[in-house]
């Protein structure tokens, strides 16, 4: 047996050592990982079963690591297995990242039923890691069947974590009106259901002002399916079980419609289309004389002397030439 077919076996086996070995070989940048790294991937998703995938988004300082460690305590009492993927943001020079949502979520981290990966974005824009797809389908493949992405709470172009996910739960804070208006449109179009946080202590009438304020600004500028806005405490795990009511309803209504298997279905064609740009660099990447015709063009548009969209043809015609 190969390598990857040991660790599969591994994985689908529920062996928590192997899964964070898989996540390792998928996530890694070295060129010779990567045939490993396919066959892997290829020999679990036959077996994966589909679990219920969270995307948990808001503006930094929301809650959001909280929120998920109480939603996952939930979870785990309902006799669930809880995966979550707590996507850090890296340093573009030196590659590193906090990693620091664990010592946020100290319930889940002591439990065996869950599983906890922080996975730098390694540039990677849309608030999510580059390999979050992969992540994902392993976890799955592992046994865990409620899965939440917390995204990097970049504020801007978090919508991509819907392209992943079955339901996007924004979390918001009381007088949050000026992180909402630099908000993207679309982070609120994508939003599934909404949770104001922090609903503590003398807050309380101010979280209840601002979500009835949104509920009436929603219903006027979304025509589509409205989504469900609660208030809830993470610190205090207040409106926690009506919040986990509503996510495992949405579950159940979406699923029963039919829309769960169309959203994979468009998930999947998202992914194929990342693959197809991923592999192309990887071409540029890896061949010495693309290396240097890369870095030529590149040099060119930085200078000026040359368009983009000219440089990138010429790129794509020498590929095509050499093949």
């Amino acid at each position: 047996m190969t390598f990857a077919s040991n660790l599969a076996h591994a994985v689908h086996g529920g062996d928590r050592r192997a899964l964070s070995k898989a996540i390792t070989l998928v996530e890694s940048t070295r060129p010779e990982d990567r045939e490993s790294a396919r066959e892997l991937m290829s020999l679990l998703m036959p077996v994966a079963q589909p679990g219920f995938r969270i995307g948990v988004t808001g503006v930094p300082g929301a809650g959001k690591s909280t929120l998920i460690d109480s939603l996952g305590r939930r979870a785990l009492a309902d006799g669930r297995r809880v995966a979550v993927l707590a996507v850090d943001p890296s340093s573009r020079e030196s590659g590193g990242s906090l990693l620091g949502d664990k010592t946020r979520m100290t319930h889940l981290a002591r439990d065996g039923a869950a599983f906890i990966r922080p996975s730098p974005t390694r540039g990677v824009l849309g608030g999510t890691a580059g390999r979050t797809r992969e992540v994902l389908l392993l976890c799955e493949a592992a046994g865990y069947d409620f899965l939440f992405v917390e995204t990097v709470g970049v504020g801007q172009s978090e919508e991509r974590v819907a392209s992943m996910v079955d339901c996007v739960l924004l979390v918001l804070l009381a007088g949050a009106g000026d992180e909402l208006s630099s908000m993207k449109r679309g982070v609120l179009e994508a939003a599934d259901v909404i949770a104001f946080n922090k609903a503590d202590g003398d807050r309380i009438a101010a979280v209840e002002c601002d979500a009835s304020a949104l509920r009436s600004s929603l219903g006027i500028s979304r025509a589509g399916r409205m989504p469900e806005i609660l208030v809830v405490s993470a610190l205090e795990n207040t409106g926690i079980d009506s919040l986990w009511a509503t996510l495992t309803a949405y579950h159940a209504e979406r699923q029963a419609a039919g829309a769960l298997s169309a959203r994979r279905a468009s998930q999947r064609k998202a992914w194929f289309d990342a693959a197809v740009d991923d592999a192309l660099r990887g071409l540029f990447a890896n061949d010495p004389e693309l290396i240097r015709a890369f870095a030529a063009a590149e040099q060119e548009v930085e200078s000026g002397r040359v368009a983009a969209p000219e440089a990138a043809e010429r790129l794509v015609a020498s590929l095509l030439a050499r093949r």
